[in-house]
C-alpha cells in the first residue's frame, strides 16, 4: 500500500477565522462534494501565503464560497490568505502507478473553474 494524493482544492481563499471554535477547517460543501471530501475527515492544509502547514479535520460550510479555520488553525492565517486543501488515501501497490487525483481549482470568491 502506498499513500497517494486524493484530492485537493487549489488557491482556495480563508474567508474567516474562529479562534474561539474546538478546531477545523470549515469548507463550501459544493467543494467538499467535488473533491470527496467527507465531514469529519482529515485534510492537510497548506497555507501558500504564510507557508504554514497543518492537519486537521473538514466540515461542511452552509454559505457557498466559504474556507473557515478553526480553532488553533485559526492562528495559522489571516484573512484572504491563499491556501491548498489535501487529503490522501491508501491505494494498492498495483493501482498506485496509475492513479489520479482529483483536483478542483477555485477562482479568488472560492467559487470552481476550469484548469487554468
Amino acid at each position: 500500500m502506498r499513500i497517494m494524493l486524493k484530492s485537493k482544492i487549489h488557491c482556495a481563499r480563508v474567508t474567516n477565522l474562529n479562534v474561539d471554535y474546538e478546531g477545523s477547517i470549515t469548507i463550501d460543501q459544493k467543494l467538499m462534494k467535488m473533491a470527496d471530501i467527507l465531514p469529519n475527515e482529515q485534510v492537510q492544509v497548506l497555507n501558500i501565503t504564510n507557508g504554514a502547514r497543518f492537519t486537521t479535520y473538514a466540515i461542511r460550510a452552509k454559505k457557498a464560497g466559504t474556507i473557515e479555520l478553526n480553532g488553533a488553525a485559526a492562528r495559522l492565517a489571516v484573512r484572504g490568505d491563499t491556501i491548498i486543501i489535501l487529503t490522501y488515501s491508501y491505494v494498492d501497490e498495483d493501482r498506485a502507478r496509475g492513479f489520479t487525483p482529483t483536483v478542483i481549482y477555485v477562482d479568488e470568491h472560492n467559487a470552481m473553474m476550469n484548469r487554468k
